[in-house]
């Protein structure tokens, strides 16, 4: 199981919108997927069809505490081969009470590192908080990779340079040294103006190697899909914003030499 957090200290990016996204991608392409909700707005929960609500005490709230296991809070989604550990606004509190603890930042590491031995899944993704708290830190300390989306805009810039320097730290401090970067994901991309493309352009300038080939679009759809609890995949599949994440869906697959499954839907399969 190759773990892979979703993340971007700054908030309104598209992180839970890739998230949730990429994760229906990859299990519609025949990859077994968890994705783990670390955010306590529990976005990536509700993006899926899951009332956090309902999800109360089946955060990985108490799995961070040690009071169960990280398989007593797997559920199902709607969606074949995809599962999710939900969240919801108590896990607030678990940073609180997990900063009290020493070695902290080792807990969600070891939890992963016991789940990868029983070979579940073929992919964990993990929805960070947008902020540098220990949710977060968590989340790239027990990461194998890290996918940052960037939002074609200067702010974001600045944003890259910020988290690019906190996985540096997370390396250097020796609590995850192999820690990479799986790739960076332009989000909220407007052909139509000369700004996204200066953006993308910059980005490719400096990290050729990390840059995706696909981006996704600004689009309507994308933004409305979540309010439905439903992946663009299902809100609107023959749109733009469906083809640009399963062809960065495709893209990951490649990256990690692994072959993507033809989809099956309207009852025949397509490339």
């Amino acid at each position: 199981m190759k773990v892979v957090a979703i993340a971007n200290q700054k908030g309104g990016v598209g992180k839970t919108t890739t998230a949730v996204n990429l994760s229906s991608a990859l299990a519609r392409r025949g990859q077994r997927t968890l994705l783990i909700d670390l955010d306590p707005q529990a976005n990536a929960t509700s993006g899926l069809g899951v009332d956090p609500d309902d999800a109360t005490d089946g955060s990985i709230y108490d799995v961070l505490l040690g009071a169960t296991t990280l398989d007593s809070k797997i559920q199902p989604t709607q969606h074949e081969g995809l599962s999710i550990i939900p969240a919801e606004m108590n896990l607030a509190g678990v940073e609180i009470e997990l900063a009290r603890m020493e070695d902290h930042l080792l807990i969600l590491q070891d939890i992963l590192r016991k789940a990868k031995k029983r070979a579940k899944f073929d992919f964990c993704i993990l929805d960070t908080p947008p902020s540098l708290g220990v949710l977060m830190t968590s989340a790239l300390s027990a990461a194998d990779e890290v996918l940052v989306p960037l939002q074609c805009e200067w702010f974001g810039l600045e944003g890259l340079s910020k988290i690019l320097h906190v996985i540096e730290q997370i390396r250097d401090s020796g609590v995850n040294p192999r820690l990479k970067i799986e790739g960076i994901l332009m989000t909220m991309y407007d052909g139509r103006t000369n700004l996204s493309r200066k953006v993308v352009q910059e980005v490719k300038n400096y990290f050729p190697e990390w840059l995706y080939r696909s981006v996704i679009p600004r689009t309507i759809r994308l933004g409305e899909a979540p309010s439905h609890g439903k992946t663009i995949f299902e809100w609107d599949p023959n749109g733009t914003g469906s083809e640009a994440y399963d062809a960065a869906a495709k893209e990951f697959l490649r990256r990690h030499k692994l072959k993507a499954l033809p989809v099956r839907a309207a009852g025949k399969l397509s490339g």
